[in-house]
């Protein structure tokens, strides 16, 4: 399905994105009832939409006075089940303990697989916490207001509008300076940097896995920041938001990152507006007046008994307000001082309004801008002179819930439109690849990008038996395995009381090669799985226990990358159906993630009625890398 409004009327453009809008909020709705049956039932993790039973294990204080809290199970040692739970994502924490109790909404600021961070303005009462995902009507409430002042543009706001929807063509300078690189870059990557300099509108760089979009586009913001332009940079998720920050560092002075940082590194967070606003000396002040409140405000939650100590009580808690109203107002001079000198700001498209207020940019970058509907763009271009969109359309598509919304083209991205719209006019791909060995490399480059991508030396031949303390043998000096499940009653199943599938034989031989692999000497931190569906991650966490092993869905490991990656695509029935597999660009994301192996288990009678899996069939066939579960004994994984 292409993308819609290739040739939009404004006016009706504008309401079929409120109109999705409003069919995303009533889909998250509609989970959220799904949700308590399944509470109902007392599986409360299953959606993965809750977590229960965590306990406090550390806090910290962030900007505005905000509590940091890590949660883990109360049982140390145990794994967070399989959740939707992602950095940025609205939550409600509670005392599972008190039905009562209707809980403290937060953000997610941090996760490991053991561990997770929320970020709440004030302390939750008790010791046994459940937090569950919350509708992110604060969002949708932005992304409204940016689409209605999109509406109503004027002057040169609008000519960029008009070229966005596609009703005029971009422009682009004849002449571009010479350029001086600061990293160093292949030749596809320093044209796609001259390319989108040259842009007086919009450009957009296409980045095939493992090309180096991001460092490709951070050297083109570096090239702008040389110029004393000031610059935003973002992304849909805060993931991607911390790797575009981390290439700018190096190169780029001046830089803020805004939010809620997903990442710890000590390289990131001296860059973050809540450190740079701690070293600020207004706030040094504000923090001593915070603690003056905070003990004024002990003092008084235990008065004594008498009238005057109840008027001394009262006293203390209004002057404590007092205290943190200054505190705050101090604070708030640190942020705008910070924010005003700043050259290059990194955020998510979930801009804050109110902390960007007033704040206007030369230009607007956006990476992974594949991953962000056309709703959630807006609030970003509303800032831009110029706008620069990084990504790759044939990897996973927006987050879209409502099944109505993604059959109007909801899941359709900005920047998949404007190529399908204007071709190769507005974009320039990037073709030299530096992840793959050659053989993952070359189904993905022949289906999904015109054959036009190329293993640099560095990785065209790397195997896992190149690696330290790795042994040499079949599965480590291997590149590129398909196991066939056909016809061996591999079955598909659903989940017991869920609607997902999971495929438990197929599971078996997934443990059987991450043995294997393990016994070869790989390390479990250089292993990934991946599944398509969340009951199959399910089943595979609770049977693998290694440190440092991933299991995850395709979602989980976009922009992601592993020495060997293990995918088990589940599906195996007598009707051929293969559901949202069907959807290749998610298999293409599965299909890149690996570095030196990628095997691939399923079921050749169920995929092979669908022509794109018929035909990486034919390509394991054609560089030997086919097999059958019957094979020999490293396929055997026993009952």
């Amino acid at each position: 399905m292409k993308s819609p409004f290739l040739n939009p009327v404004p006016g009706e453009y504008f309401d079929q994105l409120l109109r999705w809008l409003d069919l995303e909020s009533d889909a998250e709705r509609e989970r959220l009832v799904e949700r308590r049956k399944l509470i109902g039932r007392g599986d409360l993790e299953r959606s993965g939409e809750t977590l229960v039973d965590m306990a406090v294990a550390d806090h910290r204080i962030g900007l505005g006075g905000r509590y940091l809290l890590a949660f883990r199970k109360r049982r140390q040692e145990s794994m967070l089940p399989w959740n939707r739970l992602k950095v940025g994502s609205p939550v409600v924490v509670a005392d599972q303990n008190d039905e009562r109790d209707s809980g403290l909404a937060g953000v997610i600021s941090r996760r490991t697989s053991h561990q997770i961070e929320v970020a709440l303005q004030a302390w939750p009462e008790g010791e046994r916490f459940r937090i569950d995902l919350s509708p992110d009507e604060t969002t949708r409430r932005r992304q409204r207001t940016a689409i209605a002042q999109a509406r109503e543009l004027r002057g040169s706001q609008l000519r960029l509008r008009e070229r966005l929807l596609g009703l005029e063509p971009p422009r682009f300078s004849e002449k571009i300076p010479a350029t001086r690189f600061f990293a160093e870059l292949n030749p596809p990557q320093q044209e796609a940097v001259r390319f989108a300099l040259s842009a007086k509108d919009f450009a957009i760089i296409h980045g095939p896995p493992g090309t180096g979009k991001t460092t490709t586009l951070a050297e083109m913001v570096y090239q702008v920041a040389r110029t004393g332009e000031r610059i935003l940079a973002c992304a849909s998720s805060n993931t991607a938001v911390d790797n575009l920050l981390e290439k700018l560092i190096p190169s780029t002075p001046g830089v803020v990152r805004v939010g809620h940082p997903a990442r710890v590194f000590e390289s990131l967070r001296e860059h973050t507006l809540d450190e740079l606003v701690r070293t600020h000396p207004s706030s040094r002040i504000a923090e001593d007046l915070m603690r003056q409140a905070e003990s004024l405000v002990r003092a008084a939650s235990k008065p004594g008994r008498s009238g005057e100590a109840w008027r001394r009580a009262g006293q203390q808690r209004g002057e404590a307000r007092a205290l943190q109203n200054q505190a705050r107002s101090l604070e708030r001079q640190a942020i705008r001082y910070v924010l005003d000198s700043a050259q290059v700001i990194c955020t998510t498209t979930t801009i804050d309004e109110e902390l960007l207020e007033g704040l206007d940019f030369d230009l607007v970058v956006i990476d992974e801008a594949c991953q962000a509907t056309e709703a959630s763009v807006w609030q970003a271009v509303l800032r831009a002179g110029r706008l620069v969109l990084a990504g790759d359309h044939f990897q996973l598509p927006p987050t879209v819930l409502s099944e109505v919304a993604t059959r109007e083209g909801m899941n359709h991205s900005l920047m998949q439109r404007l190529v399908e719209r204007f071709g190769t006019e507005v974009y320039r791909r990037l073709t030299v690849q530096y992840r793959m060995n050659e053989e993952i490399m070359r189904f993905s480059s022949d289906q999904f990008y015109d054959s036009s991508l190329v293993a640099d030396l560095s990785v065209k031949s790397h195997l896992l038996s190149d690696l330290p303390a790795v042994a040499a043998c079949q599965r480590t000096t291997t590149a590129t395995t398909f196991i066939d499940t056909a016809g061996a009653g591999y079955d598909e199943e659903l989940e017991p009381d869920g609607l997902s599938k999971r495929n438990p034989r197929e599971a078996n031989v997934v443990l059987s090669l991450v043995q294997r692999l393990t016994e070869a000497g790989v390390a479990p931190s250089q292993i990934g799985i991946i599944a398509p569906y969340a009951a199959q991650v399910r089943l595979l966490r609770n049977r693998l226990d290694l440190e440092g092993l991933e299991v995850d869905t395709v979602d989980g490991f976009q922009g992601r990358e592993k020495e060997a990656i293990i995918v088990t695509l589940v599906r195996s029935n007598e009707r051929g159906e293969i559901g949202f597999l069907s959807d290749i660009r998610r298999t293409n994301v599965a299909l890149t993630r690996a570095r030196r192996c990628l095997i691939v288990i399923g079921d050749s009678a169920t995929l092979g009625r669908h022509p794109f899996y018929a035909e990486m069939l034919e390509y394991f066939e054609s560089v030997d890398g086919y097999r059958t579960v019957w094979d020999e004994s490293l396929w055997q994984t026993g009952e």
